[in-house]
């Protein structure tokens, strides 16, 4: 209660000012309603918002748009005049674009002092701040490998073999968040000079190059819904978790496995939005989202880790986890400089 009587005496202060030219808001204006920009997959609890607003009397409205590929897009495009007031769901891959773009306020929030310094290294500046961390794998159907007499691919190496031809789906690189990590996953296994033979090398293999995480994971593989045909998806560590947490009928042993040496790390941000007009509760939104209750939310509703120590990390949800020891990353300033080059060379190679 310590933190919501903080937050509420800020709200009060704050309000108690004459009218503020830095996009805040003044009592006068009324109750505060804060839009919160995020991709489709951001699902906390019902309800997990209540806390925020009995404590301050701020109101956050939800908005998703699609994958986070296209929400960065979107935002991009209305820098400085935006849609909403706080933005979830840019992460690692995609962060040098919308810093080109100029789309954040900077903001400090005091609990970075409970997270690990590597995910805050690509943000001196503090333009967006660390919600949660995860990882991006080859995920494979492990009945349809049993059934088939076959070892799953375990490394990506593998997924070039004839034996593996026509089972893989994958999620774009251009239009979809874990499809872009997935690929710089090949530039950190096979160079800047590498990845272009290893991705015509998939190609002839058969690869399935979908729009999105959704459709490839839904839809095309076969371990989830088993009505896809094809057996390996670009996918999440967690997601055998998923899948048992909320498997019907209810199960405790998981379909679908991972191969760890494919994984890429992500840490996913979120971040104030340039020309906000409530800066200052919008700032606060940021505090509740890195401190303790939102943060331990995050594993059985995002399946995500949380990027606050303090936060607790239910067993249930780590238990079906096969996380890298060692994921694959790839150096922010090197994805900024060359992500949008690489890319139109992804597509030739790809879409030939």
């Amino acid at each position: 209660m310590k933190k919501f009587s903080a937050i509420a005496l800020s709200v009060l202060l704050f309000a108690a000012c004459s009218g503020t030219s830095d996009g805040g808001s003044s009592s006068s204006n009324g109750p505060v309603t804060l839009t919160l920009l995020a991709h489709d997959s951001f699902t906390p609890s019902e309800g997990i918002f209540d806390a925020f607003t009995a404590a301050t009397g701020i109101t956050v409205n939800v908005v998703r748009s699609g994958d986070a590929g296209e929400l960065i897009t979107k935002a991009a495009l209305t820098a400085g005049n935006p849609e909403g007031d706080v933005l979830w769901g840019v992460d690692n891959t995609l962060l040098s674009r919308a810093l080109d773009a100029d789309m954040f306020s900077s903001y400090e929030t005091s609990n970075l002092s409970s997270m690990n310094e590597l995910v805050v290294q690509n943000i001196p500046g503090h333009e967006v701040t660390p919600v949660d961390t995860g990882d991006v794998c080859i995920n494979y159907d492990i009945a349809w490998f049993r059934n088939n007499n076959i070892a799953p691919p375990m490394t990506l190496d593998a997924l070039t073999s004839s034996t593996y031809a026509n089972l893989l789906v994958v999620p774009s690189a251009i239009t979809s968040s874990p499809g872009l990590a997935f690929f710089l996953a090949t530039v950190a296994e096979f160079g800047e000079t590498g990845w272009q033979d290893y991705w015509k090398a998939l190609r002839e293999n058969g690869v399935l190059v979908v729009d999105g995480w959704t459709q490839a994971y839904s839809t095309e593989f076969s371990g989830s819904t088993e009505k896809g045909d094809r057996p390996i998806v670009v996918s999440y560590s967690s997601s055998p978790a998923a899948e048992v947490l909320f498997s019907n009928p209810p199960t405790d042993v998981a379909p679908t496995g991972v191969a760890p040496l494919t994984c890429f790390g992500q840490v996913e941000y979120a971040g104030v939005l340039r020309g906000t007009k409530h800066k200052a509760e919008a700032q606060m939104l940021i505090d509740y989202l890195t401190d303790i209750a939102f943060q331990s939310d995050l594993p059985l509703t995002q399946f995500v880790f949380p990027v606050n120590a303090k936060a607790t990390v239910p067993e249930t949800f780590t238990r079906y986890i096969s996380r890298p020891e060692s994921p694959l990353t790839v150096e922010y300033d090197v994805i900024a400089k060359n992500r949008a080059t690489w890319l139109d060379e992804w597509s030739t190679i790809v879409f030939k």
